[in-house]
């Protein structure tokens, strides 16, 4: 028969450490935990996402339960590499504001009451696409809980916290999937180096500067031909134009054979006309 060995008790200092343990995890597991998780709208919306801004599907029906009138539902946002060193605030004066997204990683924004999420079809609903836009308060109306822009691409992840009147955490839901949003290039990083473009880009730049070459000597062409009639004279008309007078040019075989016969020595039809110079 084995011997049992019995396990020595607890250190005081250990004790310590365990207690601390559960006082920080107490309020975090007292939580009801909502088997929602947030996304981003599945509407085909142009700009669901853009560089600074994301759209969430509204919680709608999926409070009933955790929250009541005087409750306050938060939306906690976060950087991805941050959402697990998050902390539920305890009061409201814990509550994190925006500025803290660039030294801690996350903030909290867009407080709705429960009225503000109601339960009907949103297809019968006519304010629109029930969302939440994210980043998408450029003023800042709420100075303290400001839905600023987001300053960087990401990645985020957001969850929903439900508090009561007097700041302390009731239910919380799931933490959304990673969101990334657009990364746009800024405008002195854009390389406009003609040696660096492909070869498709180089080959329709020299086609297109060929045709403009060709058409610019096609134009001067038919501007040559258009306006040669008045850089050298046509060939003088059949009817001689002197001065004002106009004459024509007389053939003397047009003259009847009477009345060659009574022309003088010397001008009959086909002799010369000059005096002969022979003696």
């Amino acid at each position: 028969m084995g011997l049992l060995r019995r396990q020595p008790p607890l250190g005081p200092v250990p004790l310590l450490i365990l207690l601390s343990v559960l006082s920080c995890l107490g309020p975090s597991l007292s939580l009801d935990l909502i088997p929602y998780t947030p996304r981003v709208t599945a509407w085909d919306l142009e700009g669901k996402v853009t560089a600074t801004t994301f759209s969430l599907e509204q919680p709608r029906c999926v409070l009933d339960g955790h929250a009541s009138a005087g409750d306050t539902v938060w939306l906690v946002v976060a950087l991805s590499n941050a959402s697990r060193g998050f902390q539920n605030p305890q009061t409201l004066a814990e509550i994190p504001a925006s500025p803290q997204l660039l030294t801690d990683g996350y903030y909290m924004t867009l407080p709705l009451s429960l009225d503000q999420l109601p339960c009907e079809d949103p297809a019968g609903d006519s304010g629109g696409v029930p969302l939440l836009r994210v980043g998408n308060d450029h003023g800042c109306h709420q100075p303290l809980y400001c839905n600023t822009p987001l300053p960087s691409p990401g990645p985020y992840r957001v969850k929903f916290l439900v508090m009561d009147i007097r700041g302390s955490p009731k239910a919380q839901t799931r933490w959304s999937d990673h969101i990334t949003l657009h990364q746009g290039k800024a405008p002195g990083s854009i390389d406009t180096w003609p040696g660096r473009r492909s070869g498709g880009m180089i080959v329709i730049t020299s086609v297109l500067s060929s045709l403009a070459g060709l058409l610019l000597l096609a134009f001067l062409a038919a501007s040559t031909v258009r306006f040669s009639s008045l850089w050298w004279p046509e060939e003088a008309p059949e009817q001689l134009r002197i001065g004002s007078f106009m004459g024509k040019r007389y053939m003397t075989h047009h003259i009847p054979p009477s009345e060659a016969a009574t022309l003088p020595v010397g001008c009959e039809p086909g002799l010369d006309p000059l005096p002969s110079l022979s003696p």
